[in-house]
């Protein structure tokens, strides 16, 4: 894939570079947080909560709504799924880390979505983006190989277990609170609509 940068115009459609926080605290606390072969997400880490930029990230990011402030760190080189929220997220990156984004508009009644509609952009280490609500996402992929460590801040209750059956239409796509999510059949994920046509992408 060709590699954009967050910076490049093209990254408009799906978010927007974060310059009104200093994000360097919450970069260097990053830094003790795990990186695995496989890939790990932590919805909510009270470490990184208790951080005096979190209360900044709340009231000026997210207008004093409550929010949790987590980490998706490990190595991967695979698009495997997208996922879309009612809420945007924001990424800051620890270390480099390249995000492969799509458009929830593109998505097919049948909900299935083609993935030689997305792109792929560099997140440099320090800088902070926020994806927005229609943009399909998944977990990051690592530069050249290596691992990545990116902090995920979204709505408090995002990404949790879901206490009601969800069935028909787009709750079929429902796999925790605030996440809806289309697999590809070669990630094998486990309960998820298999709806992505054509190649599971690497970076």
């Amino acid at each position: 894939m060709v590699i954009q940068k967050v910076t490049d115009a093209s990254f408009k459609a799906y978010g927007r570079v974060i310059t009104e926080v200093d994000f360097t605290e919450l970069v260097d606390a990053m830094q003790s947080t795990p990186v695995p072969d496989d890939v790990v997400y932590v919805p909510g880490d009270e470490k990184l909560e208790s951080l005096a930029v979190a209360d900044k990230i709340r009231t000026v990011c997210y207008g004093e709504t409550d929010i949790q402030i987590g980490y998706c760190n490990g190595h991967n080189q695979k698009l495997n799924a997208v996922e879309y929220h009612r809420s945007s997220e924001i990424n800051v990156g620890a270390t480099d880390a390249i995000l492969i984004l799509g458009k929830v508009q593109d998505i097919t009644p049948e909900h299935t979505y083609e993935t030689s509609k997305m792109e792929a952009f560099l997140l440099p280490k320090g800088t902070a983006v926020e994806i927005y609500a229609t943009s399909l996402h998944y977990a990051p992929c690592g530069v050249n190989g290596a691992g990545f460590q990116v902090t995920i801040v979204l709505p408090k209750g995002t990404n949790y277990p879901l206490t009601k059956e969800h069935k028909g239409g787009e709750d079929d796509l429902i796999t925790a609170t605030n996440k809806w999510l289309i697999a590809h059949e070669e990630a094998k994920i486990e309960g998820a609509v298999n709806g992505l046509i054509g190649e599971n992408l690497t970076v």
